[in-house]
């Protein structure tokens, strides 16, 4: 499945024609008159790929962009515009932008951009499930094996860990045993990959 894209433009006729054209290729596209009307819609909609119009009253697409970051959207976007303004083309990359097309609109420029953002999601969906994998495979630790578990991703050595919690080495060989068959590795390179990514999941 690819992601859907969500087509931003006050200008109705190039709604129609780019919609159109994404259409007949497959892209599942929904067209919104306004960001006032995508806002609305956000809420509800699945991640996606945008392409906004850059000029539009009342909110900008460069706007429209900053305030969407701004609350932690961050799909990726193509903004397109017809009056080839270079500080847009600047503001628009430096919020994030995928690409920066101008009107009229290559097809095949779109499409490619759109393809870029999609694969960039799906690259995010994949990262995002591998850390919900990690953190469900942490939460299956006791307390006593995630301090374990910490010393390891510090770099302490069993003896220095034993030392550290105040008990024998065998004790930590021990818990160090139960966590390898938990996380499905003994190596702690890897221990110390999962420990770390589960500390930086949002």
């Amino acid at each position: 499945m690819t992601a859907p894209v969500y087509l931003v433009d006050d200008d109705a006729a190039v709604r129609d024609a780019l919609s159109l054209l994404l259409s007949t290729v497959g892209i599942d596209v929904r067209a919104f008159a306004g960001p006032e009307d995508f806002l609305s819609a956000l809420p509800k909609l699945e991640p996606g790929c945008l392409i906004l119009d850059i000029r539009m009253p009342a909110i900008s697409g460069l706007k429209l962009q900053e305030r969407l970051t701004a609350s932690g959207v961050d799909w990726p976007t193509v903004v397109i515009s017809g009056h080839g303004d270079i500080e847009a083309c600047r503001k628009a990359f430096r919020n994030g932008a995928i690409d920066f097309l101008s009107k009229p609109v290559d097809e095949q420029d779109l499409i490619d951009a759109i393809q870029k953002g999609q694969a960039a999601l799906g690259r995010a969906a994949e990262a995002a499930a591998e850390r919900r994998e990690t953190l469900e495979l942490l939460a299956g630790l006791t307390p006593r094996e995630r301090e374990v578990l910490s010393l390891v991703a510090r770099g302490f050595a069993t003896r220095e860990i034993a030392g550290a919690l105040d008990v024998s080495p065998r004790t930590v060989e021990s818990h160090r045993a139960a966590i390898g068959a938990k996380l499905g590795t003994t190596s702690a390179a890897e221990m110390t990959r999962l420990w770390i990514e589960a500390e930086s999941a949002p």
